[in-house]
């Protein structure tokens, strides 16, 4: 979300983008677009890049990740494109499709980690049954999907209909994403604190290093979303409730989206060895 969707979606309220002078929330915005876009698309590729070659677990039990990165991906090129909108207001309609994949990709994917991880611990005889990577393909196929149809219906919406609209599908969106992840971090805790039948020394300590792995990825998954829309969902509903769109009240959401998008990369990154040591400290509770 930025001050190109709002000019476009409150003409009344702004004039052709190529004839303003550029401003201090334009100039801001600009930054953190390329911010995300110079340092997201290498780090996102990198990631790619890694696991096609095998330098982690191989793309079967990463095919997941490797999705959320494409679509990483594609929010970086949304991020040039905004951008470009911010002075060439033709690029508008397809700066609105894009949005598809910041708010329905990113959180799909995610989902659709944490509830591998969920099957992994609580449920490990469905999760070996559903292990082969076809079933992943089918997962990802129905999750891009569902994010182009949300590209074209926010897209048809902002156009056709009402902005306020858009904020009321995308805030309850919000809200079935992050139900599914509390109840995945909520499952995989309980079973934290069980332990199987017969299960003693060596082999219950490995189980339980497994469980809390799972428990911190799904933990740090949850958190990364709540700061990715909890700004956005706040700044949504205050729109609607004081009836001024103003552009700038959309910056502090855009910040904390492009922040929290190099999380997972982060963490993939660390677990395959490929980090930076300056940021290696950091990372390594999540993971020993």
């Amino acid at each position: 979300m930025n001050n190109s969707t709002v000019n476009f979606t409150t003409p009344e309220t702004s004039t052709n983008s190529t004839t303003q002078s550029i401003g201090l929330k334009d100039l801001m915005l600009t930054c953190v677009h390329s911010f995300n876009f110079l340092f997201g698309l290498p780090t996102n590729s990198y990631v790619i890049w890694l696991i096609i070659t095998g330098a982690g677990s191989g793309v079967a039990s990463e095919f997941f990740i490797l999705n959320l990165s494409m679509c990483e991906i594609g929010t970086c090129l949304s991020c040039l494109v905004s951008t470009l909108t911010i002075y060439f207001s033709s690029l508008s309609l397809l700066m609105l499709f894009l949005q598809g994949l910041i708010l329905t990709g990113r959180p799909l994917f995610q989902c659709l980690m944490c509830v591998e991880r969920y099957l992994a611990v609580v449920h490990p005889v469905t999760f070996l049954k559903f292990k082969p990577l076809r079933y992943r393909v089918i997962c990802c196929t129905a999750a891009w999907i569902i994010t182009l149809c949300s590209c074209l219906c926010g897209m048809f919406i902002l156009v056709s209909f009402d902005f306020y609209i858009y904020v009321c599908i995308n805030s309850l969106q919000f809200l079935l994403f992050v139900s599914i992840q509390l109840f995945c971090l909520v499952a995989v805790l309980r079973a934290l604190k069980q332990s199987g039948p017969g299960e003693r020394g060596r082999e219950k300590e490995e189980k339980n290093h497994m469980k809390r792995r799972a428990f911190y990825l799904i933990l740090i998954s949850t958190v990364s979303m709540a700061f990715i829309y909890v700004p956005f969902t706040i700044t949504g509903f205050y729109i609607i409730l004081t009836q001024q769109n103003n552009p700038a009240y959309w910056t502090p959401g855009l910040v904390c989206y492009v922040l929290a998008g190099f999380v997972q990369p982060v963490l993939y990154l660390h677990r395959t060895g490929k980090l930076p040591l300056f940021l290696m400290r950091p990372a390594i509770v999540i993971f020993h």
